[in-house]
């Protein structure tokens, strides 16, 4: 077999490091599923052919018979900023299908940094992503002070996927302007040149694009609003114009809309002024069709040739209540207060006494009620999609029980490890049609999943999955989605919307990130808390079977859903050209 430029002329007989036959080929690219065997050389899709066509002789098989063989999967939305410099294994996400994350996402992150600021990006990211700040104080080690330092630091440690990383907005601005930039004062000029000159030498170096928040959601630990929420359009519009004379880099970010077409101007600015692609974050909360106004912008700027699109989930936006969790469903009730600092077990003990519950439970006010209307026993697998009278309040009248007792003996079940979930965003009508409208639109993307952050709160890295599960295969309430375009979102839309175009394909000459999946089979557990981040620091995380084997840049880094102990993924530095392919074998 000869390469040129790192894409293999092939002929059938190889020989392939890797041969995975009798599969179902969904190759992300939209195309409808055939069956095709798959030879890997080099971290290559070296052929894709007739099956049996393909010679084995020297390679690693993987009998695929009955699964489905797709690109690995492109999450765009993740926070490892932090895990990512101590974790080999960025997990739950390589749990998942998921073979490249970008970090770096809604501003926050851990370059550039002064040594006098590593506690304050610390509770930055404590605050807006719920990431204990003891773990991070104890896994992050902060051996660098600029970005392309950062990005040096992430490449020594290998990890079983690829990462990619994009400049955080509020550690730029304190950087810069110090306590002022915290603050949220008015950037000089020359302090906007200093930001831009900062995050272009980030992209030069290999970051994939900057990031802000502009949301009131986002907090520190103690309480502060982001450095970055009322940036003005002039700090905005210089940082992305100067991150777009590198001519590459995307630009991501989320806002409240406070001023509704005023910001969305500013955004249609940043990219104008920049020519680089931007993405938002949209959600269905409050207003059942505020998400609407959105879409019909990102239209308009559409039909002004301005790369604008959104971000959006597969399933609700979700909290998870619980003992072991950041919050419980009577985090507000007095009775509950007088417990809430005790240690899990005297908390469970005292909960469990008789007593305790009647107190309790005669706290709850008569205003309280209402807020079990939105609460949800998951079950095992997770049931996202229930109706109304499935939630605690629909199951208690059903049962003639007060909510707040159904939800009270919930919390104490299971020895107190169980969760009730309260969807705050994509349920305002109790079902998924406003998330299949967004998914489906065509200026929209898959994201949001957030995985590596909210580990007290939120467990949504898994929502690649539920594409596969809920929409491909067993929603009830309303339409499926066709597989191949759930694979193609997964992994082609996503890859080109970031600029990593080498990858999302299973085609020859692209990058060798696979996926054996028995969609027949595959599930998804239910959430649960682990106790396994530095210094002892919870994170929930959501297990799934049905992932026969996770392939990136040709080597297998899970089998049935465990690791193998390969780590070939790497730092992604940038965005990458797709492939010429010459002389390939296609089916």
């Amino acid at each position: 077999m000869s390469f040129d430029a790192g894409v293999a002329a092939v002929t059938t007989d190889g020989p392939f490091d890797l041969v995975i036959t009798g599969g179902t080929l969904v190759d992300g690219s939209g195309a409808p599923p055939r069956a095709a065997d798959v030879g890997v050389a080099g971290g290559r899709i070296a052929a894709v052919a007739e099956p049996g066509s393909l010679s084995t002789a020297g390679a690693e098989v993987i009998d695929a018979t009955g699964a489905l063989v797709t690109p690995g999967f492109v999450d765009i939305h993740t926070h490892y900023d932090g895990q990512a410099t101590w974790d080999s294994s960025l997990a739950p996400s390589s749990w998942h299908g998921v073979t490249t994350v970008v970090m770096g996402n809604c501003g926050v992150g851990f370059a550039p940094v002064r040594p006098t600021d590593h506690d304050a990006l610390v509770e930055l990211m404590e605050g807006v992503e719920d990431i204990p700040g003891a773990a991070l104080h104890e896994g992050v080690s902060f051996d660098w002070e600029t970005f392309p330092e950062y990005l040096d630091a992430l490449e020594r440690l290998d990890h079983d996927i690829d990462l990619a990383a994009q400049v955080p907005h509020g550690a730029v601005r304190l950087y810069v302007m110090g306590q002022r930039g915290a603050d949220r004062e008015a950037a000089s000029p020359d302090e906007i040149a200093e930001m831009g000159r900062i995050v272009a030498d980030a992209v030069r170096a290999g970051a994939l694009g900057f990031t802000t928040s502009r949301t009131l959601n986002h907090r520190t630990s103690k309480g502060d609003l982001t450095p970055t929420l009322t940036a003005a359009e002039e700090e905005l519009v210089g940082i992305a114009e100067a991150m777009g004379d590198t001519g590459t880099g995307v630009i991501e970010l989320i806002s409240d809309f406070p001023d509704g077409l005023a910001e969305f101007d500013r955004l249609r600015h940043m990219v104008e002024r920049s020519g680089r692609p931007l993405t938002v974050s949209l959600a269905q909360a409050g207003s059942a069709d505020g998400y609407k106004g959105m879409l019909a912008l990102l239209e308009s700027a559409a039909a002004d040739d301005l790369p604008i699109r959104a971000q959006v989930a597969t399933r609700p936006i979700g909290v998870l209540f619980g003992l072991q969790a950041t919050y419980s469903a009577f985090s507000q009730n007095p009775v509950y207060r007088e417990l809430a600092d005790l240690p899990f077990d005297e908390r469970l003990a005292a909960l469990l006494e008789p007593e305790r519950r009647e107190r309790l439970l005669a706290a709850e006010g008569p205003d309280d009620a209402g807020r079990f209307a939105s609460l949800y026993e998951l079950g095992d697998p997770p049931d996202y999609e229930q109706p109304p009278e499935r939630s605690i309040a629909g199951r208690a009248l059903a049962e003639g029980r007060a909510p707040a007792e159904l939800a009270y003996d919930s919390m104490v079940a299971d020895g107190g490890t169980g969760f009730l979930y309260f969807p705050f965003a994509n349920y305002v009508d109790g079902d998924f049609t406003a998330i299949l409208e967004m998914m489906q639109h065509p200026l929209t993307l898959i994201g949001l999943g957030d995985g590596g952050a909210h580990v007290g709160t939120i467990c949504d890295g898994s929502n690649v999955t539920t594409m596969l599960t809920h929409w491909v295969r067993d929603r009830t309430r309303g339409d499926k989605v066709d597989l191949a375009w759930a694979i193609h979102v997964l992994t082609r839309r996503n890859a080109e919307a970031v600029g990593l175009l080498d990858r999302g394909l299973v085609a020859p000459g692209f990058k060798a990130d696979l996926n054996v999946v028995d969609l027949e089979h595959l599930t998804l557990h239910a959430p649960e808390m682990r106790f396994d981040l530095p210094a002892g620091g919870k994170r929930l995380l959501q297990r799934a079977d049905g992932y026969l084997a996770t392939v990136v840049s040709g080597e297998v880094i899970a089998r049935d859903g465990a690791p193998t102990g390969a780590l070939p993924g790497r730092l992604v530095r940038g965005s990458q050209p797709a492939p010429v392919t010459a002389g390939a074998v296609h089916a």
